[in-house]
């Protein structure tokens, strides 16, 4: 028995050792400094204007939260019939959201309300959109730091 106790401990020691060192790899990260944090931007390929904002003016780490991603067009007119897929993650520690965030409402002059939104977690996340309608498909990367 004092066998198993030994194996068991010296488990224990090693799990705690590695869980440690996975912790000091991956959490002490900084994002880089030249990181674009704006929230307004022309998507990739130049097809819309996009920007993007917590519904209530702020969030905080841990809670569930909405956000409204307005769609326009290169000349300012807004995008009223975009499907919008939503991704994103940390990329320094390459995982995605906790969450499944989905556009939920199109509500008006090019808006649309995101919600499902969570950071489980300080540091460098990205929100992803990829935006599809008559105007064109292409996509907007938004980094966001907690």
């Amino acid at each position: 028995m004092t066998r198993i106790w030994r194996y068991a401990a010296a488990a224990l020691v090693v799990g705690l050792i590695a869980a440690g060192g996975m912790m000091a790899m991956h959490g002490s990260s900084a994002p880089p400094a030249d990181l674009d944090l704006s929230r307004s931007k022309s998507s990739e390929k130049d097809v819309f204007l996009v920007s993007v904002e917590p519904e209530a003016g702020s969030f905080r780490q841990g809670e569930l939260h909405s956000w409204v991603l307005t769609v326009k067009k290169p000349d300012g007119t807004p995008v009223e019939d975009a499907s919008i897929a939503v991704d994103g993650g940390m990329p320094d520690h390459n995982h995605g959201l906790p969450t499944s965030p989905k556009v939920t409402a199109h509500i008006g002059e090019g808006r649309y309300r995101v919600e499902g939104v969570k950071f489980n977690m300080g540091g460098w996340w990205v929100l992803r959109f990829a935006i599809s309608s008559p105007a064109g498909a292409d996509e907007a990367v938004f980094n966001l730091t907690l």
